[in-house]
């Protein structure tokens, strides 16, 4: 598997050969320091930890900051765990890693959207919205009466909507711009402008 950290700078729109308009997403992804390799024989499976934005060493605590001392690397915000192999402690992996044509699944964290009512949270249709019609978007009855009273597991009513992670998978790459660390990735991706994002090929 080859991964990578990035940072999601929005959408916008490019024309293929054939004139036809294609949305893409632009990230900037890396370069991620590898700051810890997992090997078979200490740890069980190879990984590595990528490390993305140089921070100061204040924000950090002292256990997170000897990670780095003992690598003897500059710190870092945002820190992932890929299944890579083939590196070493201090290696920068770039987007020089993906081309043109890739399958790759991209995570993030949704846009927030507060406490949202059911129709927008779960889609329900609601009841007729004129006539003086007392029922126009409450949820309705929940199916609990003298048996079993109480609400049941997993009921879907109103509540808190989105801030939560979310994978796209099989999204193909447009465009890998090397010089400018940037990947340009068809369609959509979670979270918002400027949110870190996981970006991982697909086999």
């Amino acid at each position: 598997m080859v991964g990578l950290l990035g940072k999601k700078l929005g959408m916008t729109q490019i024309f293929t050969k054939d004139g036809v308009a294609c949305p893409v997403t632009v990230i900037e992804a890396g370069p991620c320091c590898v700051i810890q390799v997992k090997t078979v024989e200490r740890d069980g499976y190879e990984a590595v930890k990528l490390g993305y934005v140089e921070c100061a060493e204040k924000k950090l605590n002292k256990p997170q900051l000897g990670v780095f001392k003992k690598a003897g690397l500059k710190p870092y915000k945002f820190i992932k765990e890929f299944f890579m192999s083939g590196l070493k402690v201090g290696d920068m992996v770039t987007v020089e890693r993906f081309s043109k044509g890739d399958k790759v699944s991209v995570s993030g964290i949704s846009k927030g959207k507060g406490f949202q009512g059911v129709m927008k949270r779960h889609h329900f249709a609601g009841g007729p919205g004129s006539h003086g019609s007392m029922f126009n978007r409450a949820p309705g009855s929940i199916g609990a009466s003298s048996f079993p009273s109480r609400v049941w597991k997993n009921q879907r009513m109103p509540g808190h909507m989105g801030s939560e992670r979310v994978t796209v998978k099989n999204l193909e790459i447009i465009d890998v711009k090397v010089d400018q660390n940037l990947l340009l990735i068809k369609g959509a991706i979670p979270g918002a402008k400027g949110s870190i994002v996981e970006i991982k090929k697909e086999d």
